[in-house]
């Protein structure tokens, strides 16, 4: 696949603070990636080093074939950002101020009621921009973003504000745009979210790349244990060992449920026995660790071998 972002032993320092320790990475066209850590992690600093609003102290960027800090950035017209604060002229009307983003991009002014009406904000379009609620300015930020169907799209915590509903059309709006082509980077704290809508996530800690990789590839790399619950009859919970067998870690919850804790190489048969006939199993869950383990695991593993 076509990589729209190259990202090569990249550090960058504001003073004696390095916030991106030698990072590398490339993100292809076609592909949602998402981008975790904790505040101060050089995520902000990743997305601003890749709009060539910053420069890197070492290393080298390309985006779109283009080095983003060398002067006039052509590649930046296809280029969307949504920062985590949006700002925007407070007395301007939501339709003059797409209008005025869209002459910055060089974008004819007839796109700018068709993206109201995608994010949903054609009826307050007349309305100035104070009086608009915080999800609604963040809703006119992403229509800033969609300007020019970009072919790279830069979200910072874009679904900060915005209800379950508008999250929904949100994510509909993304993956419309992965669709065509476009490469999408997220960075976000709803990893929960992330972990419905990425292809992949690069993990960052105190500015280094800790982990890169699909939720798969995570996943077989941390060998975190899998959560099997079984939902069992009265008669099975008064002998789990007898028809279970030797099964370490499992726990009742929730009154009829047994929960285990299995690891790769006993899972498969963990599950055999749960579905053997004459099992006293009415169902099951099988639980992969999440996102929120996955990240834990990795930030946990870093520090200790820091």
């Amino acid at each position: 696949m076509t990589s729209t972002v190259e990202i090569r032993n990249v550090v960058k320092r504001f003073g004696k603070v390095e916030a991106v320790r030698d990072v590398s990475f490339s993100l292809p066209e076609g592909e949602t990636v998402a981008l975790v850590g904790h505040n101060g992690a050089g995520k902000t600093t990743l997305m601003k080093l890749m709009l060539g609003l910053i420069r890197p102290t070492s290393g080298s960027i390309t985006v779109l074939g283009d080095d983003p800090a060398a002067g006039q950035f052509e590649a930046r017209r296809r280029l969307g950002y949504l920062p985590e604060s949006v700002s925007f002229n407070a007395a301007l009307t939501g339709r003059e101020t797409l209008a005025f983003y869209a002459r910055l991009k060089r974008e004819p002014t007839t796109a700018v009621q068709p993206l109201l009406d995608r994010v949903g904000l054609s009826h307050a379009a007349s309305r100035r921009v104070g009086t608009y609620s915080k999800g609604m300015r963040q809703r006119l930020g992403l229509a800033q973003a969609l300007l020019g169907e970009p072919r790279v799209l830069l979200l910072d915590e874009p679904t900060t504000g915005l209800d379950p509903a508008l999250r929904h059309s949100f994510y509909e709006i993304v993956e419309e745009l992965r669709g065509r082509g476009a490469t999408v980077l997220l960075s976000s704290h709803a990893l929960t979210e992330l972990e419905e809508r990425a292809g992949r996530v690069i993990i960052m800690n105190r500015g280094i790349k800790v982990a890169d990789g699909t939720l798969d590839e995570l996943r077989r790399i941390a060998r975190l244990p899998t959560r099997i619950r079984l939902k069992v009859s009265d008669v099975g919970l008064a002998n789990v060992p007898n028809w279970l067998g030797p099964v370490e870690g499992w726990r009742r919850v929730n009154g009829h449920m047994v929960e285990i804790d299995a690891s790769a190489e006993s899972k498969i048969e963990v599950l055999r026995r749960a579905t053997n006939e004459g099992a006293p199993v009415e169902d099951l869950d099988v639980i992969p660790p999440t996102l929120d383990e996955l990240y834990a695991h990795f930030l946990l593993s870093q520090e200790a071998a820091r």
